[in-house]
């Protein structure tokens, strides 16, 4: 298998096409090799830039996860999934308090809690109205696409 050269020059031009245009990133693929660039969103909806401890472990309180129940929760009715692969956050900020809480009455479109992928913070919003009986995921811990992250009843 030969070595990837990286030609640097050629991804200074293709982050100055994001630039110019506006883009949020560019993938391009040439049999076996594989690029993308892609810029820093700086749109961010209730999270400031500053919720991404890279490697604190310093959970809020209650950032501990219930305990699952007996059956699959992903497929119980009120099981809000998460949309991408990234890093759960229970809070807006270290420090700050949960976006919600066990017991905690929630409307529909309400931040529950935000995934950050690729250094931009997902809001993740309550599917309809209910009661959160259950936070499946730890703060700041990998998801996966499709994982059970909070029930909501």
């Amino acid at each position: 298998m030969a070595k990837f050269q990286l030609d640097t020059e050629f991804v200074r031009q293709l982050a100055q096409i994001l630039q110019e245009s506006n883009l949020g990133e560019i993938e391009l693929a040439d049999g076996d090799k594989h690029i993308r660039v892609a810029r820093q969103s700086v749109t961010v909806a209730a999270a400031p830039l500053a919720a991404a401890p890279a490697a604190a472990p310093a959970a809020a309180p209650a950032a501990a996860p219930a305990a699952a129940p007996a059956g699959d929760p992903g497929k119980h009715p009120g099981a809000v999934t998460s949309p991408m692969v990234g890093t759960a956050y229970l809070a807006p900020e270290p420090g700050k308090p949960n976006f919600v809480t066990v017991g905690d009455k929630v409307s529909a479109g309400q931040t529950l809690l935000i995934i950050e992928a690729m250094k931009t913070f997902n809001p993740i919003k309550a599917p309809k109205a209910g009661t959160v009986t259950q936070i499946l995921v730890a703060n700041a811990h990998p998801v996966e696409f499709g994982e059970p992250l909070m029930i909501v009843e």
